[in-house]
This record gives structure tokens, C-alpha cells and sequence, in this order.
């Protein structure tokens, strides 16, 4: 597997997706935020967690600007993998590559904890190694992470099975608990739980580790790769 993971102003768990993903055989790319081309042949983007450029304006507002998205947006409608987490989420998001939006955690504070979250579909390469409702843990952090949608949204996602995981105690208020979701081809994840926190038994879990397999998994299968 080939992965190129953005790295913007502020990024702090670019390193982290590039350890998980480097775990499983990827071979990954670090690429700076005013690349206005992808390394070929990628079989997966991930835009990682952090601040990017300081959270002003929205989070992930300024970041979803950055040439490289240009070029991240072009990977995602060729059908490319493209994976957020945390701030990654928020970035996708304002770059229309996912629906709905982040606010303001529901306790309007920062949440730092380990999360326990449902998996609320099997049906994708990012969660094809978990059960349908099966119960892990990912560890959170994050100020804007309540997940809001419209009500035709929420359906649209609902009706698709289209939410990847859910919160079991959702601490930021999240509409339906929903943690992450897919986009409507199911190669766009964006979650806002750290599944890179989860891959070393030091870190104190590894449930995250069949996430970053079940991406391995699907390149090795032969899904096509975008240039």
C-alpha cells in the first residue's frame, strides 16, 4: 500500500498516522500543504489530526483551502481512499468531501479521554475487520468535535449505512452519537477518535490496529490506484 499523509502548519499526529500506517507495509510519503500534486500512485490519502494553522476562523477552514486539497479533492472523486481523523474530519468537512459539520463540544470544553465507541457498519475497507456494533476504543481529543447535520442529512447517512463508528457515552453531544462517517462511495472516512492512538499495547489498546489492516487488505485485493 502507498499513502501520502498531509502534513499542514499545526498537524500534530501526522507522524502517529505515518507509524500506524507504516505498521501494516504501507510505504508513506509525508506531503507539505502547498503540494499542488499527489505523489503517484497512492492507494490512500490521510489528512491527520492536530491545529491546523492555529483552528482560527473554523477549525480546519484554512487548512481546507491549502492547494494540496485541490489535488486531495481530485484523489477523493477519482475514487481515491482518503482518511481523516480528529482535525482531518473538521478539514474534510470544510472541503466539502463530507457532510454535515463540528461544533463546539456540548460541555464546551476540550475532551481528552479514551472513548468507547460502536462500530456502526462492517461495510467498508476502513472497518472491514470489525463486527457490525462490535465495541472498541479509541482515545479522543478535541474542542469542536459535536457532529451536526441536518435532519434530511442524518437520514440520507442512516439509510446508506453510512456511520462508521458511534460514541457509547458521547461526551461532545454528537447528533445520533455518530463519531464518523463515510462518504457516499465509502472510500472517504472522517472520524473524529484517534484510531492511530490505538495500535501499540503501550498506548494501552490496539483496537485502531484493524482499521489501518483492513486498508492494507483492501490495496493488496488489487483496488485500483489513482495517479
Amino acid at each position: 500500500m502507498k499513502a501520502g499523509v498531509i502534513v499542514f502548519p499545526g498537524s500534530n499526529c501526522d507522524r502517529d498516522l505515518a507509524v500506524a500506517l507504516r505498521a501494516v507495509g504501507a510505504e508513506v510519503t509525508m506531503v507539505w500543504h502547498k503540494e499542488t500534486a499527489l505523489p503517484a500512485g497512492l492507494d490512500l490519502v490521510g489528512v491527520p489530526g492536530g491545529f491546523s494553522f492555529g483552528d482560527y476562523l473554523r477549525c480546519g477552514a484554512i487548512a481546507a483551502r491549502a492547494p494540496v486539497m485541490r489535488a486531495v479533492a481530485d484523489f477523493a472523486h477519482d475514487g481515491g481512499h482518503v482518511l481523516g481523523v480528529c482535525n482531518g474530519f473538521q478539514v474534510l468537512i470544510e472541503a466539502g468531501l463530507l457532510p454535515g459539520a463540528l461544533m463546539r463540544n456540548a460541555g464546551l470544553k476540550f475532551v481528552c479521554a479514551r472513548a468507547p465507541l460502536s462500530v456502526g457498519t462492517s461495510d467498508s475497507a476502513y472497518t472491514r475487520g470489525y463486527a457490525r456494533s462490535e465495541n472498541v476504543v479509541f482515545p479522543i481529543a478535541h474542542h469542536d468535535g459535536n457532529y451536526l447535520a441536518d435532519p434530511e442529512t442524518l437520514a440520507r447517512l442512516e439509510g446508506e449505512d453510512r456511520v462508521a463508528f458511534r460514541y457509547r457515552d458521547n461526551q461532545n453531544g454528537s447528533m445520533n452519537a455518530i463519531a464518523g462517517v463515510l462518504s457516499r462511495n465509502r472510500r472517504v472516512l472522517g472520524l473524529m477518535p484517534h484510531p492511530e492512538r490505538a495500535v501499540d499495547p503501550v498506548h494501552g489498546g490496539v483496537d485502531g490496529q484493524r482499521l489501518f489492516a483492513g486498508l492494507a487488505a483492501a490495496a493488496a485485493a488489487g483496488e485500483p490506484q489513482y495517479a
